[in-house]
């Protein structure tokens, strides 16, 4: 009864953490066609009943086993032919996070969860790349921003306790202006 034909919907968790001192990406290889083997970010169908965030974040927990990430929305992609089991809108959110303590798993449909640099990352699924690709782009503007105006922001994903030369390695800059 319904004039147009309705797409799917899916959401997209990029999670961020400095690893090693530097900047890395959760990232799942799925279990699962289409892409079977392949890395992608972790995510999944919404549910009818729920909402786009507890989508997401009921996505993540099932394909990695975290929880409780304090995620925002990135944006959305609905490019016609990113997904090949049909038309498929993804809405991609973004977390940045302290990763000491974080176990990432695979769960569900993911076959294996892991944190890659996000300057050495495997081929991707879908549209995957040009996702990670504007969630860093986001991520560089929050961190440059937030260095200028109080520095607190770029710091909130960083291990509870660091050296001021560790997050100059990941940062950049003088002591002064990370103060």
């Amino acid at each position: 009864t319904y004039d147009y034909p309705r797409p799917s919907v899916t959401t997209d968790i990029l999670v961020f953490s400095i690893r090693n001192a530097t900047l890395q990406v959760l990232l799942i290889e799925r279990k699962y066609d289409p892409f079977k083997g392949a890395w992608a970010i972790p995510g999944g169908f919404v549910q009818m009943d729920e909402d786009l965030r507890e989508g997401a974040l009921r996505e993540l927990h099932e394909e990695t086993g975290l929880e409780g990430l304090p995620i925002r929305q990135l944006g959305a992609y609905g490019a016609p032919e990113r997904d090949p089991r049909g038309r498929v809108i993804t809405v991609a959110f973004l977390a940045l996070v302290p990763s000491d303590g974080l176990e990432a798993r695979g769960g569900t449909d993911a076959k294996d969860a892991r944190w890659f640099p996000v300057d050495a990352l495997p081929p991707l699924a879908f549209d995957h790349d040009r996702i990670l690709a504007d969630g860093r782009a986001q991520l560089s503007r929050e961190v440059t921003a937030s260095i200028q105006q109080s520095g607190r922001v770029a710091f909130d994903f960083l291990p509870e306790k660091f050296t001021l030369s560790e997050a100059q390695a990941v940062f950049g800059g003088r002591p002064e202006q990370l103060a």
